[in-house]
């Protein structure tokens, strides 16, 4: 997640769990400049998380074509993650670019390699289509094929997230906060007034559901379902919004729980 306050990169990398259609963060680290982090920086970041998330819970790792490169590869395979990424177009899998193995994909389609392919180092199953504006997509992954596809359309998850944070939710980045340290706990600050937000909201929405507007999409998101009665309670309802921070003690449902 990058913004800039003047010409200070303001920049987070940041771990989390899929989650009611957003990403929840788990963790994170304010990088000292714009653009994407190196290797070592997200090793540390996965080592932190699997303290208390070991890699047996995890479906996979999604991640786009900035988090490539061998040493990132062979230390997701080393820890037993699996990985489900996005490769560049001239990613060379088997001495052959990626736009060249898959030129004939068309939208809609799913094609993959007859058999794994090196991908960095990694013996990977190799997996494209295209974008609905006729961009290729080429996944490298340790699951199987239609699993990849489904896997890799949660990262939309994400920038949910952000945006429910910034512009459209809890303005983090008027915050004009520059200093590293002081960047991290402020984001996690907001993560814990956002996750209070969903909790409540998925609670609302399993009583009332949200209305569907004639585009087929949610009047509100979950966040601000829940964000609308918890700040009217805390403002005016003390006993309600008590009643409302309760419910951070009923655990979430699983994913595709029913």
């Amino acid at each position: 997640m990058t913004d800039y306050y003047g010409q200070k990169a303001l920049n987070l990398l940041v771990l989390g769990v899929v989650l009611e259609g957003f990403t929840l963060p788990m963790v994170w680290v304010a990088l000292p400049h714009g653009g994407c982090s190196d290797s070592a920086t997200r090793e540390r970041l996965v080592a932190r998380l699997l303290k208390g998330l070991p890699a047996k819970r995890w479906k996979a790792l999604v991640a786009d074509r900035e988090f490539i490169g061998q040493d990132w590869f062979t230390f997701l395979r080393k820890r037993g993650i699996r990985r489900v990424i996005r490769l560049r177009a001239d990613t060379v899998v088997d001495e052959l670019r990626t736009d060249v193995w898959f030129d004939t994909v068309q939208t809609g389609q799913l094609q993959c390699l007859f058999e794994k392919g090196w991908v960095y180092g990694s013996l990977m199953q190799v997996v494209a289509t295209r974008d609905a504006d006729g961009d290729l997509v080429v996944l490298a992954t340790d699951v199987s094929v239609w699993e990849a596809w489904q896997v890799y359309r949660l990262r939309w998850s994400i920038e949910c997230t952000f945006s429910s944070m910034k512009t459209r939710g809890f303005d983090l980045e008027r915050s004009a906060m520059t200093l590293a340290d002081r960047l991290e706990r402020l984001f996690g600050l907001v993560t814990l007034a956002w996750v209070c937000c969903l909790r409540v909201g998925v609670w609302r929405h399993a009583l009332q559901s949200i209305p569907v507007k004639a585009h087929g999409r949610r009047a509100v998101s979950i966040v601000s379902y829940g964000w609308e009665i918890l700040a009217q309670a805390i403002r005016w309802e003390e006993t309600l919004a008590e009643t409302y921070f309760g419910l951070l003690r009923c655990p979430f449902s699983a994913p595709g729980a029913t």
